[in-house]
């Protein structure tokens, strides 16, 4: 875990979006874990694994992250890859597979087996699909652009499941 990381306390922040209320667990200007699509602010704050306090007054770096995720939810058009991510109690498989698949593009969509392909792990897709699954940083690592063999949608572990994983498919396609 890297030093700064390790030293600091997290703390958590909610608003609502066009998807449902959502919540996010940071360490400085690093994302810990994010959830969204729930219908209420304490349905999000549970849906968090990391200990955390909810934080009233944000930091400039979580404003940007939440008004940026906000803008999103809405049809924004954002690649989040600039947002830093802890991937720090990742095995070197599921980082490869996360950092990979921030890379895939607004409106573009990858099946698990090709993922698994890019990150030179022939014949993982299933594995792939469980890191995927157990995605914590929803839209910043786009889980949703996913899908399984012969562009069946697969699986969404976000509220809403595979609806809301249509209508984000659907917003970005729109574009």
């Amino acid at each position: 875990m890297p030093a700064k990381l390790a030293t600091t306390t997290c703390q958590r922040f909610l608003s609502p979006t066009a998807f449902g209320w959502m919540a996010a667990t940071t360490r400085s200007d690093c994302l810990v874990e994010l959830s969204f699509g729930h219908a209420s602010p304490d349905a999000a704050i549970a849906s968090l694994r990391m200990p955390g306090e909810i934080t009233a007054k944000l930091s400039p770096w979580q404003r940007r992250l939440r008004d940026r995720l906000t803008a999103f939810a809405q049809g924004s058009d954002d690649d989040f890859l600039d947002v830093e991510i802890d991937t720090s109690a990742m095995t070197p498989f599921r980082r490869r597979v996360t950092e990979r698949c921030r890379k895939i593009r607004r409106g573009q969509t990858i099946s698990y087996a090709e993922l698994a392909e890019k990150v030179s792990a022939h014949g993982a897709a299933r594995a792939v699909g469980t890191v995927m699954r157990k995605n914590p940083f929803p839209l910043i690592v786009p889980c949703h652009r996913v899908l399984g063999a012969a562009g069946k949608l697969g699986g969404y572990s976000a509220p809403g499941g595979l609806e809301t994983k249509r209508r984000l498919l659907a917003m970005e396609r729109s574009d």
